[in-house]
């Protein structure tokens, strides 16, 4: 399979990028200026929507697109202009592929990220890809995000719209960060505890994506183990498994001012609990289907 990937450096990408060419599977990488070009590069910058047509014909025809590519979600506090960036990055990056489908004569299919933050705040409901969105900043980000993606469709082409959960892996994301926390023994549940976490480990989160680079599977697609748990049930999973107490608590006040309360709310706080229908449906296997696995696999 030969598949053209946005966002390659990132958590996922870099995951899936290995994983492909372990397999014998050609990928091209579109990076944007200043970052390393490498053999397998193409330049692009989807903010003025230059693209290297040229190179990117000379590496022949693709199968499919990867969108991954995105300003993190988490990485710093939100003022409005991160707000803005988080959702131009998005929709920048999504738009501009549609140059590098024309420049490649068209692919059968297209991957594009979104979230499992287009359900908003939720609470106990059980959700999945026929549930309606939410209203917050982030639900709007993620409709936003995939209206754009939907317009690379047609013409021979489907695209599904991974709304990914919370990956774990020690080498990034989520875990990365609290794990040497919980080692050191100050882990613990974040406001009551109570909010739904939807995990999915980073080796499944890859064999997702490229289960949906082989079946044709259009429109949402949750990336979220089959069991999600609350945040109470995360620490203590998290804590047996380090052999590690949780008895610290972080209020809610603290994590609004530590963060802003908007950031807060529809990030560490928010409730969603979601389940993958879609890829059950289609054949695909977890193999990691609970937070207690999740857990085990990774931590």
């Amino acid at each position: 399979m030969r598949v053209i990937v946005a966002g390659s450096s990132g958590f996922i990408g870099s995951a899936l990028v290995q994983s492909l060419r372990e397999s014998g599977d050609t990928v091209v990488r579109l990076v944007r200026p200043g970052a390393e070009l490498g053999p397998d590069a193409v330049r692009w910058n989807p903010a003025t929507g230059d693209l290297d047509e040229a190179a990117l014909q000379r590496s022949g025809g693709f199968d499919a697109m990867v969108n991954l590519a995105g300003a993190g979600v988490a990485d710093r506090r939100w003022s409005a202009e991160r707000r803005e960036l988080i959702l131009t990055s998005r929709l920048d990056t999504t738009r501009a592929l549609a140059n590098v489908r024309a420049a490649v004569g068209g692919v059968q299919r297209v991957l594009n990220a979104s979230a499992v933050g287009v359900y908003g705040q939720r609470a106990d409901e059980v959700l999945d890809e026929t549930s309606s969105p939410g209203s917050d900043f982030l639900a709007s980000v993620c409709q936003q995000w995939e209206s754009a993606a939907l317009t690379l469709g047609g013409e021979g082409t489907t695209v599904s719209l991974i709304r990914t959960g919370l990956v774990l892996d020690r080498s990034g994301g989520l875990l990365a960060r609290v794990r040497p926390l919980f080692r050191a023994g100050v882990g613990g549940r974040l406001g009551s505890g109570r909010q739904w976490m939807s995990l999915i480990t980073l080796r499944d989160q890859v064999r997702a994506l490229r289960f949906l680079l082989s079946h044709s599977v259009e429109g949402p697609v949750n990336l979220v183990a089959p069991e999600a748990c609350t945040n109470a049930e995360f620490t203590r999973l998290l804590g047996r498994h380090l052999h590690r107490p949780t008895l610290a608590r972080v209020p809610e006040a603290v994590l609004r001012l530590t963060l802003g309360s908007q950031m807060a709310d529809e990030t560490v706080l928010a409730s969603q609990r979601v389940r993958p229908l879609v890829l059950l449906d289609a054949g695909f296997t977890f193999e990691a289907p609970d937070a207690a696995s999740v857990i085990s696999a990774t931590a």
